[in-house]
C-alpha cells in the first residue's frame, strides 16, 4: 500500500518512544487509559482500521473477524505468541498477522533462572517473614533451601528460551534435560551439553527441576496433567514462564497443599489474571503477574518491531515477521 498514510489502532498503552515514532509514521489512534478492549470495542478498532495493533489481552476469533469488513488488513501484534488471535480464519480473510519474535528470549529466560533460584532457596518466604516483623534472628537450621548446582533441570520446549535457559542454567553448574516435538541438532545439543528425552513421562520423572517453555496449543493444553505431575519427584520445583495452560492449575494446586510437590514459580496462569485462590495461601509457590518479559528494553524493542512490520506492509513488502498458519 505504498503511498498512503495507513489507519492504525492501538489496543493498549506502548512505551512512549514507541507511540510517538508511530504517530510520525501513521495516522494512528492512541489509547488514553490502559484497560484491555471489549469485544464490541475491539469490533469497531478493526472496521476503521487498515492496521489493527493488539496486545495478549486482546481474543480475536473468527465470530470478531467476520464482522471486521473490508478494510482491515494487517493485524501486527505487539507480543510473540499469537494463540489469542486465529490466524488461519484472518488469513483467509485476506488479513496478515505478524508478531514479535526473538525480542523476549534473554528477559523470559533471566525470569526463569529468578524463579528457580526463588522457589528452591525460599525467597517469598524470606521476604514475608523480614517485612512482617516475624524474624528473630539468624539460626543455623533456619530457612533453609537447597542448592541448584548439581541438580537436573528438565526443559519442556527447547526453542530460543529453552536454549537460553539452558545456557543460564549451565552457568549455575545444573544438569541440563530437555523434550521438545524434535530433537536439537547434535552440535547445539553438544553447545548446551543438553540429554534429550524422547519421551516426557520418562524426564518428568527424574528431573528436580521442571521449566515451561513451550507455547499454548490444542497439543499441548493440559501436557502437564494430574497423571504427568504425580509422575514428579516429591522434592521437585515447577516453573512456568510460558503459557499457563500448558499446566493443569488445579491439579498442580492439590499436589502442593499435600506435599506432593515442594514448590512453584509461577508468572503466568491457566484463566489469565484470575490465579486459584488456594494457590495464593501456599507459602513455597511464588506467583508473578506475567512479568517474564516486562524490561523496559524488551518493550521498546517490541514495539520497534511492530513498526517495521506495518513500515514495511505499508511500503508494498511482506512484513519480515510475518506469521502463517502452519506456525501456530
Amino acid at each position: 500500500m505504498p503511498g498512503k498514510k495507513l489507519s492504525v489502532v492501538v489496543t493498549r498503552r506502548l512505551p512512549d518512544p514507541v507511540e510517538t515514532r508511530m504517530s510520525e509514521l501513521f495516522n494512528v489512534k492512541l489509547r488514553e487509559d490502559d484497560v484491555p478492549l471489549s469485544k464490541d470495542a475491539l469490533v469497531s478498532a478493526m472496521k476503521e482500521a487498515d492496521v489493527l495493533v493488539p496486545a495478549i489481552t486482546d481474543s480475536i476469533d473468527a465470530a470478531m473477524l467476520a464482522q471486521a469488513g473490508e478494510k482491515l488488513k494487517l493485524i501486527a501484534n505487539y507480543g510473540a505468541g499469537v494463540d489469542h488471535i486465529d490466524v488461519a480464519t484472518a488469513r483467509q480473510r485476506g488479513i496478515l498477522v505478524s508478531n514479535t519474535p526473538d525480542v523476549m528470549t534473554d528477559d523470559t529466560a533471566d525470569m526463569t533462572l529468578a524463579l528457580i533460584l526463588g522457589v528452591t532457596r525460599r525467597v517469598a518466604e524470606g521476604m514475608r517473614m523480614a517485612q512482617s516483623g516475624e524474624w528473630k534472628g539468624w539460626a543455623p537450621t533456619a530457612m533453609l533451601g537447597g542448592r541448584i548446582a548439581g541438580r537436573r533441570l528438565g526443559i519442556l520446549g527447547m526453542g530460543r528460551i529453552g536454549q537460553a535457559v539452558a545456557r543460564r542454567a549451565a552457568a549455575f553448574g545444573m544438569q541440563v534435560h530437555y523434550h521438545n516435538r524434535k530433537q536439537l541438532r547434535p552440535e547445539i545439543e553438544d553447545a548446551l551439553d543438553a540429554t534429550y528425552w524422547d519421551s516426557l513421562d520418562q524426564m518428568a520423572s527424574r528431573v528436580d527441576i521442571l521449566s515451561i517453555n513451550c507455547p499454548h496449543t490444542p497439543s499441548t493444553f493440559h501436557l502437564m496433567n494430574a497423571r504427568r505431575l504425580k509422575l514428579m519427584k516429591p522434592g521437585a520445583v515447577i516453573v512456568n514462564t510460558s503459557r499457563g495452560e500448558v499446566i493443569d492449575e488445579n491439579a498442580l494446586t492439590r499436589m502442593l497443599r499435600a506435599g506432593e510437590l515442594a514448590g512453584a514459580g509461577l508468572d503466568v496462569f491457566e484463566r489469565g489474571h484470575e490465579i486459584n485462590p488456594r494457590l495464593k495461601e501456599l507459602p513455597n509457590v511464588i506467583l508473578l503477574p506475567h512479568m517474564g518479559s516486562a524490561t523496559t528494553e524488551g518493550r521498546i524493542e517490541m514495539g520497534e518491531k511492530v513498526l517495521i512490520n506495518i513500515k514495511t506492509f505499508a511500503d508494498g513488502h511482506r512484513p519480515p515477521d510475518l506469521v502463517t498458519p502452519s506456525m501456530v
